[in-house]
Order: C-alpha cells, then sequence, then structure tokens
C-alpha cells in the first residue's frame, strides 16, 4: 500500500554519534523537511518538482540548507554540561518568501530564519567591488549601486533566542494556533512565549512539589491544539494526560479533562509504571482527537470522552515477555513519537529493528514494514514483515530473539497532504512515497 523510497541520507562514519537523527518534521506545506541530529545540526530538504523523465517519482528531496543551530555549551553555576543535540524542530506558517521554524535543545530554543538570496548590490560608493574601502578623497563621481543576479544562496539567520527559562531539560515545543506564541515544556513546567520576546514567558504549568523527594511524575510532552489557542494538553510519566483552557486561570495547574485507562490489576507487574509512561501526544488535523504512545501501544482518545481512548493498536506487544532483558539494556525507557496522515485516517510509529507500524482507523488494518538498505532503491516496494512470537516460523517470519535492539526507529513524520512519510533509522533519513501503479 504504502512505498517505494526515492531517497536517503548518506551515511557520513567520522562521527557517528553526532550524526544520529533526533527529530523530524515536514512544514505546513510538506515542500521542506527538517532532521536535528545529536551534533546540533539542522538539515532541511526540499521538494524538487515532478520531472517528465522519471514519471514515476513525485518528486525527490534533496538538500536545501544545513546550518549549526545549537553548540555545546557549560553550565558553571551548576557545573553540567549542555548537549547540543536538537530535541525538537517546529516550523511556523509561511507568511512571505521567507520560511521560520523553532529548534531547540535541552535548555535553549531558537528562531531561524530560512530565505533565498539570488541577487548582490555591486556599483559601491565607498568600497571597491573586493570589498576594500576606497579613499573618500578620491571619489570624484556618485554611482548608483545596481542589482545584479548570482547562485542562488540559501541563508540560515537566528531571529530570536528563547533561553534561560527552563530548569529542566526541555522536550517538547509547539505552535500556538494563534501563530503568535508557542509553548515550551520541561519535566515540571511549561512555559507560555510570544514570538517577539525573549526577555520573559508567562509559566503556565508548575508540578514542582515543595519537597522534591514527593515528586511521583514529570512531564512527558505538551501540544497545543490545532485551532483553538486557549487550549493545550500535557502527558505525564504515569500514562495520564491533562488537558488546560487557559481562559479559566494563569496558572494552570488545575486541568479542565483528565484523561486516564483505568489498568487491569491481574496485568500489574513492576514494569507496569514504565511501559505506560507517555512519549508523545498528537492532537488530529481535525482537533477532535488525540493520540498517545506508550512503550507497547498507541492510543487515540475522543477529547469528549475521558474515561478510556477510543481506539488502542499494539506496536509490538509481543515484547512483553522481554521486558525483563528490556530494563537491563535500558531499551525500556525509548521514547518513540507517532504522527497522523493529513486525513487523520491513519497512523504511524516506530519500533526496533528498524521497524515501523501503520494503522488505518478506517479499516482497522495494520502493516509492518521496515526501513533498511535492500528496500532503499529506486521503485523498490517494502514487503510487510511478521514477527513470529513463538512455535513453528513462517519462511518470511522473524524471530522475536533475533530482533535488534540498537536498530530503532524512534522519530517519524507524515507529509501533511500526501502519502509521503519519513522515518529516522539512527543516522539514516529514509524517504517512501505511496506506490504508484
Amino acid at each position: 500500500m504504502y512505498c517505494a523510497p526515492f531517497w536517503k541520507k548518506k551515511k557520513i562514519t567520522d562521527n557517528f554519534r553526532a550524526d544520529i537523527i533526533s527529530t523530524v518534521e515536514f512544514n505546513y506545506s510538506g515542500e521542506l523537511l527538517a532532521t536535528g541530529d545529536k551534533g546540533g545540526r539542522v538539515v532541511i530538504f526540499q521538494h524538487e518538482q515532478e520531472s517528465k523523465n522519471r514519471p514515476h517519482l513525485r518528486g525527490e528531496y534533496n538538500v536545501y540548507s544545513t546550518f549549526q543551530s545549537h553548540e555545546p555549551e557549560f553550565d558553571y553555576l551548576k557545573s553540567l554540561e549542555i548537549e547540543e543535540k536538537i530535541n525538537k524542530i517546529r516550523w511556523l506558517p509561511q507568511q512571505n518568501a521567507a520560511h521560520f521554524l523553532l529548534s531547540t535543545n535541552d535548555k535553549t530554543i531558537k528562531l531561524w530564519k530560512i530565505s533565498e538570496r539570488d541577487k548582490r548590490a555591486e556599483g559601491y560608493n565607498l568600497k571597491d567591488e573586493d570589498g576594500r574601502l576606497r579613499d573618500p578623497f578620491r571619489i570624484t563621481s556618485l554611482r548608483v549601486p545596481v542589482l545584479m543576479p548570482m547562485d542562488l544562496m540559501v541563508e540560515a539567520s537566528p531571529r530570536r533566542i528563547f533561553a534561560n527559562a527552563h530548569t529542566y531539560h526541555i522536550n517538547s515545543i509547539s505552535v500556538n494556533s494563534d501563530h503568535e506564541t508557542y509553548l515550551s515544556a520541561d519535566d515540571l513546567r511549561i512555559n507560555l512565549w510570544h514570538l517577539e520576546i525573549t526577555d520573559r514567558s508567562f509559566n503556565i504549568v508548575d508540578i514542582k512539589p515543595a519537597n522534591m523527594e514527593e515528586l511521583t511524575e514529570v512531564i512527558t510532552a505538551a501540544e497545543c491544539h490545532p485551532h483553538q489557542c486557549n487550549v493545550f494538553v500535557y502527558s505525564s510519566s504515569k500514562g495520564t494526560i491533562r488537558l488546560c483552557d487557559m481562559r479559566a486561570a494563569a496558572l494552570c495547574d488545575r486541568h479542565s479533562k483528565f484523561f486516564e485507562e483505568p489498568e487491569d490489576p491481574s496485568s500489574r507487574s513492576f514494569f507496569s509504571e514504565i511501559i505506560s509512561s507517555i512519549s508523545d501526544v498528537k492532537f488530529s488535523h481535525s482537533g477532535r482527537y488525540m493520540m498517545t504512545r506508550d512503550y507497547l501501544s498507541v492510543k487515540v482518545w475522543d477529547l469528549n470522552m475521558e474515561n478510556r481512548p477510543v481506539e488502542t493498536y499494539q506496536v509490538h506487544e509481543y515484547l512483553r515477555s522481554k521486558l525483563c532483558s528490556l530494563y537491563e539494556n535500558d531499551c525500556i525507557f525509548d521514547k518513540f513519537e507517532c504522527c497522523w496522515n493529513g486525513s487523520d485516517s491513519a497512523i504511524m510509529t516506530g519500533s526496533y529493528n528498524n521497524f515501523f507500524r501503520m494503522f488505518d482507523r478506517n479499516t482497522r488494518r495494520d502493516i509492518t514494514l521496515e526501513a533498511s538498505r535492500e528496500s532503499s532503491k529506486p521503485r523498490a516496494t517494502l514487503k510487510p514483515r511478521k514477527v513470529s512470537t513463538g512455535g513453528k516460523r513462517k519462511k518470511d517470519e522473524i524471530s522475536v530473539d533475533s530482533l535488534d535492539f540498537n536498530k530503532k526507529i524512534l522519530h517519524t513524520a507524515w507529509h501533511p497532504k500526501d502519502n509521503v512519510i519519513a522515518v529516522a533509522a539512527t543516522n539514516n533519513l529514509y524517504i517512501f512515497q505511496d506506490k504508484i501503479n
């Protein structure tokens, strides 16, 4: 159903860790795709127009701009290293010829302007063409500078830097539907910023207890409603989601709605609290539903029903018997993201062994696909993969014991209009498109 890959990021082996992709995000039109990595770099890919020579491709994504967003820092007061890793990227809606995006590491959020320049001014009065200053006494006539064509340059420049507002590590940023404000969330607090004001923000959620020994949960993700600028949600490590309305109070410590699925006492174990922690929350494009990802499943919630999700999809239930070993190698703490397609009819999330899962909400069918070098050949069709959970293994199936837990797909993105998906597998980016007959 979904499939042929048409571009793959080249693998750079000089500094493997710095190249590991840490976030993937399409812009509102889907024309641009941004990735951030652990080295603090942002790489932007642009969708090229369809080629007459290769009509089977809907245009490739090629590198448009690369820039260093964050550098490693050191907090001398706390003797703490602040790594350059990009935690999140969020695009702003395009208002003019330039594009704007927010990128954040653990502490600092930056607003970047990405613009094109294909002309340069020539014929200055006070300096030569090579840039050297001229002797004012030798200037005998005035020239009017003219704009001359030049090779296209894509420039990325920081327009705002929002710093010193988070004590703990930032895990989420979300642009509000008013396009003037945005949220940033760390483990214990959520702040509301205005895009034009960098020296102050409003603290709208604070769950830090007076005594840190009484701390029982942390904020794991937060997102603004796509249409109502006063509504946002945040998820917790206890598996709960709180919906807040900023019209009710300046400090939203009291939620408007509380979403939690009752736990089955018979299935409770040592790992229950860890695997129930929500790693991602996303509103549907319509604003009617929201989706949450915990360790083993994806749940879809109706905003009008708080007591249980309307849909639950098991991502890799076969790992339930492996939780002990996953705890020992720390994989149980991996934070998988999830995303909607443009019409909210399908959802996607990642798994191990470079597998990713897609669920059709209308037919309730699901498929497991693999992002690998073998599937990255032009016009290659992705074959569904199946995991054998025990007994006799079929020819096409892979055993649970042979899954590679070092290969994991944590970050995925879906084009807002087309069946085009981006999947980050360690330091490789795969882009797949729906198969064209």
